[in-house]
């Protein structure tokens, strides 16, 4: 069987690549953002909140980590508009991003938490620190320092689940491949492309964020 391979025709609409890669980028940077402060607090919660609002995140966190990425971003799309709330494909895959990160991410941050040596939280105690002030000068910091590595792997875990944000017509990079090979039926190679380009995307966004955590988040 002879296959003869145009790459060319695909790398010819880089700007529908361009525009794949800035939006994944784009709801990959909002998302987590958004996500780990929410997981921040939701951490909190579980580890030591008052004891309903424990059991609400851990229902939270549950329900997400045990439905499927696809089923959450089509409810929020699909679902919601029957209730009364119509959102864009881009504010949609936004919010299935965030919900998705920030449960996860809840359970990395608690096992930091737990992970804290009482005497230092004892120590912050006895020079009247507020709880406040124990967590997010005491606690966190290390906390976060113990997970980040897998924090990292979770990030870009969800930037590569943005990949499905593209059934919903959300013009991320999968969606610019798929329409790139509608149009000039190369899919073999639009593909393998936007492959290269995930795994590029993987690497570089991991390698930034292993060099900002520790510099910028915990002062080394």
């Amino acid at each position: 069987m002879n296959i003869e391979l145009d790459f060319l025709a695909v790398l010819s609409q880089w700007p529908l690549l361009a525009t794949g890669v800035a939006w994944t980028l784009g709801l990959t940077v909002v998302s987590s953002l958004i996500g780990l402060v929410l997981a921040v607090f939701f951490a909190w919660a579980r580890a030591s909140g008052p004891l309903g609002l424990r059991w609400v995140v851990g229902a939270y966190v549950e329900l997400i980590r045990n439905t499927p990425f696809i089923v959450q971003l089509f409810f929020i799309f699909f679902g919601l508009p029957a209730a009364g709330f119509r959102l864009s494909p881009e504010m949609a895959s936004v919010l299935a991003m965030v919900i998705n990160l920030s449960a996860y991410a809840t359970e990395i941050i608690r096992a930091g938490i737990e992970a804290t040596p009482r005497g230092q939280v004892e120590a912050a105690e006895s020079l009247a620190l507020n709880r406040v002030q124990i967590y997010t000068r005491v606690v966190l910091p290390p906390a976060l320092k113990k997970v980040w590595p897998a924090m990292v792997s979770q990030i870009i875990i969800v930037m590569l689940g943005s990949a499905v944000c593209g059934q919903i017509s959300t013009q991320e990079l999968s969606y610019a491949a798929n329409l790139i090979q509608g149009r000039n039926f190369r899919a073999f190679e639009a593909f393998i492309i936007a492959t290269v380009i995930y795994l590029a995307l993987s690497i570089g966004v991991r390698k930034l964020l292993n060099w900002a955590g520790p510099k910028f988040l915990f002062g080394r």
